[in-house]
């Protein structure tokens, strides 16, 4: 899309440091990265199903499976910048095929399969999607919204079961176009906002190898490292922390096909496992997990990640005291590929503690060399230590832009920085060190266990219910997901209230996961003076749902 030159030029100054430099990478895009691992014999991946099955993949063999995807593709006639789409759960095939779209420089538009199908069809025609790799569970789902559409008609579908074999030709590494550049487009994860449809997000190969590096850095990744992903890899938490950087650093993953309470630290032990990324949901379903049972011992387990979600104190000093790991809480977002902060490794039990739980707000850390933070007021300019505003970040992490959408990067740009939406505020340590903190979010998203969630999508279901005059979304502070759904409802004057037959419509309408889990009825519903609904005035209603688990 056509810029303006002024925009242009503010994310531009976001995606880099001024005048500071900054090294170069030693890899200058994703096929001198490949080349370098594809005659690598160690353990690189290890994949588990939810039947336990093991998988095992050496460096070598999945490069060579990486090369002969890529010969597939460019043979359906896929050229860099085109885009593909996977439709799965976690699974090594599809981790075969993120790195074969990369090694070609053509674009990875993951696929979150629980989202609804006009979300779905949406996203696959935004990102121009030429062909789909679906797995055969979900394959009567894509295939009717790929149908149902004319601007999708011409996507082409391949089915994966249980073999790549279908997908596969012989040919070199050397054969491969060279035309792929550090800033080629890499990845376009989408993700809600507060109006209309999601926004693509859309990364660079730089940025994932940038994010990697400092990541790898920061948890002092080796060779003999050994880390875990849990995490869905259609999210930039489980594609960039434990997939791009332990490939990018050298060392092994364990790949879980979905979190299991009752396998995660079973897994740990067997596997030798040293780190994972978890979001906050993960560490209540532990700890609540074992609350009555031995507490397992996890030697190799130096730390656990944490970030993707608010992670409330409470939460953290009920794991760290249960589980005795120490949680490296961080904060980003997909718009700074990953992760942006942590909390450093090194510190002493007392400061770790201190910085977790003593100001109201478990930090989320300091900078990663690979960005700039500061808190910005509403006009732009930088606030000092103590003084709450908007999260700002800028740096060789910050991603290309959203995708063609103009008034959503003027929004996100405005200043120079990329604007978080996040509210939040800083404290300097002894060595002026700058830990930072979140208070809030500046805009209205819902984050439900990691995941984003519009309210204004919702508001229209619930506004809809039996009897309802008018009704809005509100996030509210949740000990399992850290934000849960609930509704905020007045009444039509002739209608009794009735919470469960509003839960039941939303809930025909929704899936779970954005379905609203309590309705509290009200005869006003806040708005400001320009009509504007005020959520958080109202979000107190609900602090006695704060510990409950809502079940489907």
């Amino acid at each position: 899309m056509d810029y303006s030159s002024e925009l242009k030029n503010k994310i531009q100054q976001a995606r880099s440091f001024g005048n500071r430099p900054w090294p170069e990478l030693p890899y200058s895009n994703f096929k001198t990265l490949i080349e370098q691992r594809c005659n690598d014999d160690r353990i690189w991946l290890i994949y588990r199903d939810l039947n336990n099955r093991r998988t095992e993949l050496s460096y070598r063999a999945f490069c060579d499976l990486v090369i002969r995807l890529a010969h597939f593709m460019i043979n359906k006639g896929l050229r860099d910048g085109d885009s593909i789409a996977t439709v799965s759960h976690n699974h090594w095939h599809t981790v075969v095929q993120y790195f074969a779209a990369w090694l070609i420089g053509v674009v990875v538009v993951p696929i979150n399969v629980g989202e609804d199908d006009e979300r779905i069809s949406y996203i696959l025609d935004n990102a121009g999607v030429k062909l789909t790799f679906i797995r055969d569970e979900y394959e009567d789902q894509m295939q009717s919204i790929i149908h149902s559409r004319a601007s999708l008609s011409q996507i082409e579908t391949c089915i994966c079961s249980d073999s790549l074999d279908p997908f596969l030709i012989t040919g070199n590494l050397e054969d491969l176009p060279t035309r792929v550049e550090g800033e080629s487009d890499a990845l376009i994860v989408y993700t809600s906002g507060t109006t209309g449809n999601p926004k693509g997000v859309l990364l660079s190969q730089n940025n994932l190898m940038e994010d990697a590096r400092s990541i790898s850095e920061w948890h002092r990744l080796n060779d003999l490292s050994t880390m875990m992903c849990v995490l869905p890899i259609h999210h930039v938490n489980g594609t960039v922390v434990t997939l791009v950087t332990p490939f990018y650093a050298g060392c092994s993953v364990v790949l879980n096909q979905k979190f299991s309470v009752a396998q995660f630290f079973s897994v740990i032990n067997e596997e030798n496992v040293n780190i994972v990324s978890v979001v906050p949901t993960l560490l209540q379903f532990l700890s609540y997990g074992f609350k009555d049972k031995d507490i397992p011992q996890c030697p190799t387990l130096t730390h656990i990640i944490c970030g993707a979600g608010p992670l409330t104190v409470g939460v953290a000093r009920h794991f760290e005291g249960t589980f005795n790991i120490p949680i490296i809480h961080g904060y980003g977002l997909s718009e700074t590929t990953c992760y942006s902060c942590y909390l450093p490794l090194d510190l002493p039990a007392d400061e770790h503690n201190r910085w977790m739980r003593d100001y109201g707000y478990p930090s989320i850390g300091i900078p990663l060399p690979v960005n700039d933070m500061q808190i910005h007021d509403s006009s732009g300019n930088p606030l000092n230590e103590d003084e709450k505003g908007e999260i700002v970040i800028r740096g060789p992490n910050v991603m290309k832009e959203y995708y063609a959408n103009e008034l959503a990067n003027k929004n996100a740009f405005t200043y120079g920085w990329f604007r978080s939406g996040d509210e939040g505020f800083f404290k300097y340590d002894g060595e002026g060190r700058p830990y930072f903190f979140i208070t809030g979010r500046l805009k209205e998203l819902i984050i439900r266990g990691g995941i984003n969630l519009s309210p204004l999508e919702i508001d229209e279901v619930i506004s809809k219910a039996p009897g309802v005059e008018t009704g809005i979304t509100v996030g509210f502070e949740n000990d399992w997901y850290g934000e849960e759904v609930g509704a905020y409802v007045k009444m039509k004057e002739d209608q009794p209230p009735d919470a469960q037959a509003i839960l039941d419509y939303c809930r025909s309408k929704l899936p779970f996961s954005k379905s609203p889990k309590v309705v509290v009825f009200g005869d006003q519903i806040p708005v400001t003076s320009t009509g504007k609904y005020q959520r958080l005035k109202v979000s107190s209603e609900f602090n006695k749902w704060k510990g409950t688990q809502f079940k489907k």
